[in-house]
């Protein structure tokens, strides 16, 4: 019985590139047009905000959309080369972002009122807050009720992706490259028995592209919030393929057998951690990682590399409450990776993002 052939097949390349220029060219200019709205009216309301924040000089600008065009390049190219369909460039939760697009402007009242009180760890009474570290219960990003509500779960994805300018799904997706080269060299492990883990998977938007790029493997995802667990649980059933694994576990105390996953991704976590925690869930993987496993992280640039963008990350913990940033934009993960064990560090940047790719030693 033949295949159905995919749209790849029938659309020119050329047409096809040409379309997800267009696309992400869109989301660029809906998230610019936001956030030069959003931010005016915050001006207005929190006005010692915006002499805080530095102003970024032409010559960062300019490095910063070659960035971007590196990063859509790297982006197609990937698709290309088969790392993943195409179609997982044009995937976008439409639905979502018409539902709940509205609610992300009713909340900004609410994230005016938390930033001019400097209200860090405000909830709701009917969250429930008991079994949290007390460094996750944070009104990260000026959230209502942090990570803890399904509101924040539903808005989550759109407020990413209006934050990075519709460039926050490219920058999931570079993870997939080296997750998916390392994994070819488990030769005797058949494609069913691949076994993923993505660490604070949030609301399943990493699982979902590396389910288009493994489609045959077992992915597990566990994060803190059971509310974005329940949103992580609605998106991935809507998508082909077995459900990936979802449980509720504080990264720092991961609830699997040791040398148990075959490879490992965690994407926007260690920012929001405190140093002795990035430290303990680089441990925590290393120790259910299979011997010749990869552990791949993603997360925010850093100092270290990317000194051109210093203002930026200055600018970040002002603009949003991350109470964690400054010392993670200066903090050594490689040494860190080093330390638990992880050998063959390799470290990439694209756009505003850093990953590291660590592998766990065979001896």
């Amino acid at each position: 019985m033949q295949s159905t052939p995919s749209i790849d097949q029938f659309v020119p390349e050329s047409l096809t590139k040409f379309a997800y220029q267009t696309f992400q060219e869109g989301k660029k200019v809906f998230g610019v047009a936001h956030k030069t709205i959003s931010d005016r009216l915050t001006d207005m309301v929190v006005p010692e905000r915006k002499d805080k924040v530095k102003s970024l000089t032409p010559e960062t600008i300019n490095k910063l959309q070659q960035r971007l065009s590196d990063l859509e390049e790297a982006d197609w190219q990937d698709a290309q080369k088969g790392v993943y369909p195409a179609s997982l460039l044009f995937d976008n939760p439409w639905s979502d972002f018409f539902r709940y697009y509205p609610e992300v402007w009713l909340d900004l009242t609410q994230i005016w009122q938390r930033a001019q009180n400097k209200e860090y760890q405000k909830f709701d009474s009917t969250i429930d807050k008991e079994g949290y570290p007390a460094y996750y219960l944070q009104n990260f990003h000026y959230q209502t009720d942090g990570y803890l509500s399904e509101m924040s779960a539903n808005l989550y994805d759109l407020q990413v992706e209006i934050l990075f300018n519709g460039t926050a799904d490219a920058m999931r997706r570079r993870i997939l490259a080296p997750l998916k080269r390392k994994l070819a060299a488990f030769t005797d492990v058949t494609a069913q028995q691949m076994r993923v883990l993505d660490v604070a998977c949030g609301t399943g938007r990493t699982l979902r592209m590396i389910r288009a790029s493994l489609p045959k493997a077992s992915l597990f995802g566990t994060d803190l919030s059971p509310a974005y667990l329940r949103k992580a649980n609605q998106l991935l059933s809507e998508i082909p393929g077995e459900l990936p694994q979802l449980l509720q576990a504080n990264a720092e105390e991961l609830p699997y057998l040791d040398n148990y996953f075959h490879g490992i991704t965690s994407v926007f976590l260690f920012h929001e951690l405190p140093a002795e925690a990035r430290q303990r869930v680089i441990e925590e993987c290393f120790r259910i990682l299979q011997p010749g496993g990869t552990f791949v992280i993603c997360d925010s640039m850093q100092s270290i590399d990317s000194p051109e963008f210093q203002d930026m990350m200055d600018n970040f913990p002002i603009l949003f409450h991350e109470p964690y940033y400054r010392h993670y934009t200066t903090d050594h993960i490689s040494d860190r990776l080093d330390k638990a064990g992880f050998v063959d560090i390799e470290i990439q940047n694209h756009f505003f993002s850093k990953y590291w790719v660590a592998r766990k030693p065979i001896n």
